[in-house]
């Protein structure tokens, strides 16, 4: 299977703009054979944007997401991205996965609320999300997410074979695509894909280095500090002797 990841900058609020580029990458990604393309967290109306995030922040059924699944529908490219939304009185950091025919694949809430901002704009999530993306086992996880082992080793104690990462990483946490993200992918034998944005938001300064980290560590595919469309066949094999077992092997005391 093939897998994209949209390394941009922000929309800035502008969720028409954001949607034209949905499309146009996603298309971009079906023409190299992708069958599904992952943008960043809080992609719609953006992450640095708290005074967007309660007023424009829309149900699981609404507007953004019929015309991202017909976005995914029309390119024959499945869509992953973060987007802010509510549920009654909730406001939560969302992602969600639509299929190459535009159907709703799954949805996940952010666990793991980074920082003052978060923390103020957002609700927790408490479930997990898997679901099934060409025959492969693949969860959702939303940036700080990642960085904590137990997440990623329940994904794969419940099957997870692919997780996806939207994320809005700044500049000086380089460390999480380098070390992290890698390690996680190691350790619990699987890939992850983990996508960023460039450039400015606010205050903000977006670092780039999104990546695509295979079961041995290493990156399939690999971004830097500009804009990119990363391209990766996550099918390519892997020695045995190179995957870890520590789900079979760990020994507790």
């Amino acid at each position: 299977m093939k897998l994209a990841l949209h390394q941009g900058p922000p929309i800035g609020g502008d969720v028409e703009a954001g949607l034209a580029r949905i499309d146009a990458v996603a298309r971009a990604a079906a023409l190299v054979g992708a069958q599904m393309v992952v943008f960043p967290e809080l992609f719609l109306p953006g992450y640095n944007r708290p005074d967007l995030h309660a007023a424009m922040a829309q149900p699981r059924d609404g507007e953004w997401a019929g015309r991202v699944a017909a976005i995914a529908r029309a390119a024959s490219c499945g869509i992953t991205l973060g987007w802010a939304e509510r549920d009654g009185e909730a406001v939560y950091n969302a992602a969600s996965a639509f299929g190459a025919d535009g159907a709703a694949l799954g949805h996940y809430r952010k666990i793991q609320l980074f920082g003052a901002m978060e923390n103020a704009s957002f609700s927790p999530g408490s479930d997990y999300c898997l679901f099934d993306l060409c025959g492969v086992r693949t969860g959702l996880l939303i940036c700080y997410d990642v960085e904590f082992a137990p997440h990623v080793r329940a994904l794969a104690q419940r099957g997870a074979k692919l997780v996806l990462v939207p994320t809005a990483n700044p500049t000086g946490f380089e460390h999480v695509s380098t070390a992290f993200v890698p390690a996680r992918a190691a350790e619990m034998d699987l890939t992850i894909a983990y996508a960023n944005f460039v450039g400015t938001e606010g205050d903000m300064i977006y670092g780039g280095r999104s990546i695509i980290a295979g079961p041995d560590a290493r990156p399939l595919a690999a971004a830097g500090g500009s804009e990119a469309l990363l391209v990766a066949d996550i099918s390519r094999p892997i020695a045995a002797d190179l995957r870890s077992a520590q789900l079979k092997d760990f020994r507790k005391v």
